[in-house]
């Protein structure tokens, strides 16, 4: 699949805003610890993805509540689901000059009783995007971070209403934030997804 940049800008993959809030201090504090241990970028990356995916668990795995949206409130609280989880690491990444979008994929749930909208991010480097899920790998999901060819939590099947979309967002979709803002528990935020772009 072809990954298509949604502004031609790359400036716009190394923004700041209210969700991916990159200039917060608990971002900053949390990059700098990382980036102590990192010989360049190349690493940099990899050790905040594997600090995000493994360091906050997914709440839908732990049983967590609440809901989180903002990158430094994902950190703070230690809680998310894909989408936090993704714009907790597009901040760290985009903390250290690290180009990140944010991309989506339409997949089953709850046994093929629907489909959800998951989130995850896109890196550049070498001159291409690779995406990258930071979900965080349970029993049957083994994602890791890789240049070279994609090691994501799912690959959308065909025939089941699954796909990956190719635009890659320089701010999360407005409403995967709406509905993440909104929601006041996490069985709520379930019925707020959205499940197509």
């Amino acid at each position: 699949m072809e990954l298509i940049q949604q502004t031609p800008d790359l400036s716009a993959y190394l923004a700041a805003d209210d969700v991916i809030d990159h200039h917060h201090p608990t971002v900053r504090e949390t990059a700098a610890r990382l980036a102590v241990d990192a010989a360049d970028s190349y690493e940099y990356a990899r050790l905040a993805y594997e600090f995000v995916r493994d360091t906050i668990p997914h709440s839908a795995d732990t049983g967590d509540l609440r809901v989180t949206w903002r990158a430094s409130d994902v950190l703070a609280r230690g809680t998310g689901i894909c989408h936090a989880k993704a714009h907790a690491l597009a901040a760290l990444l985009r903390a250290e000059d690290v180009p990140t979008a944010l991309c989506y994929q339409r997949l089953e749930y709850d046994g093929a009783q629907g489909h959800c909208l998951h989130g995850l991010v896109a890196v550049r480097f070498r001159g291409t995007w690779h995406r990258q899920d930071p979900r965080g790998n349970k029993e049957g999901v083994d994602a890791r971070f890789s240049l070279d060819g994609e090691r994501l939590a799912w690959v959308p099947r065909e025939g089941r209403g699954e796909e990956d979309f190719p635009l890659l967002y320089a701010a999360p979709h407005p409403e995967v934030v709406r509905a993440l803002r909104e929601a006041p528990d996490r069985p709520r935020l379930w019925e707020a997804l959205p499940d197509a772009l």
